[in-house]
């Protein structure tokens, strides 16, 4: 059932929501102002158990930032996925980082290759989910003065441990719910984290890893699609 997973997310937002970053001028929690589509998306795909689990790092400023969902590209979230709900706003909004939700006009480049080929491969949302789901790993999103993304590695260790500890637990207790045969790190950070959780969850599922498709990357930029794919069915996940 999917409600374990809201519990499991509530509790995630409950731990972070006090902590406070110093090198992080704005700090938003998806998991708070996008409520609403976060759990709608937990409670329609999140039932278990799962073939497949894939887990991101941490939400992009025109994807989860926005939608409430990992990778959440909005035109992916809203046209594939029927999904299109209300979205408030941080506490604390940078100017040139603003929440608009579903009215947001900016393409999440990573979220719309993720999507766009699962969509390809499973036109229907609900054949993709019957097996597979998505994670994020840390719901945070952390901007400098400026508006410019601060990765986590990028901020002090010592005001990490708490972050790293929640997301953890929450990630442990997800794949237990979700109870994979494989669980696939979206780039090698997702991947070292999952081997991690799952030796909390107790699971003993199989370990692997896809090529990140963040536009940074240039391997990412040289065919990301088809470089996936080849991943997964090397690994065994998929059939080719």
């Amino acid at each position: 059932m999917s409600e374990p997973l809201i519990a499991a997310s509530r509790h995630l937002a409950d731990r972070l929501r006090p902590l406070a970053f110093s090198k992080a001028a704005f700090t938003y929690l998806p998991l708070d102002y996008a409520r609403e589509p976060h759990e709608l998306y937990l409670s329609r795909f999140g039932k278990g158990p799962k073939k497949v689990v894939f887990l991101g790092m941490n939400p992009g400023p025109f994807g989860m930032a926005q939608t409430g969902v990992p990778f959440g590209e909005v035109a992916s979230v809203r046209d594939w996925m029927g999904i299109s709900t209300p979205v408030g706003k941080p506490d604390k909004e940078h100017p040139k980082r603003p929440v608009q939700g579903f009215d947001c006009p900016k393409s999440e480049v990573s979220g719309r290759r993720l999507w766009g080929l699962f969509a390809e491969r499973y036109p229907k949302a609900g054949d993709f989910f019957k097996d597979h789901f998505v994670l994020n790993y840390c719901p945070l999103v952390w901007m400098s003065e400026t508006g410019a993304n601060l990765t986590p590695d990028k901020l002090p260790a010592s005001e990490m441990e708490e972050v790293e500890e929640a997301c953890l637990e929450h990630l442990a207790a997800s794949i237990k719910e979700l109870q994979p045969e494989w669980l696939i790190g979206v780039g090698g950070y997702a991947e070292e984290r999952l081997k991690e959780a799952a030796a909390r969850s107790g699971l003993s599922a199989k370990l692997g890893r896809v090529l990140h498709p963040s536009p940074a990357s240039p391997a990412a930029n040289r065919g990301w699609a088809e470089a996936a794919t080849k991943q997964l069915v090397a690994q065994g996940v998929w059939k080719v």
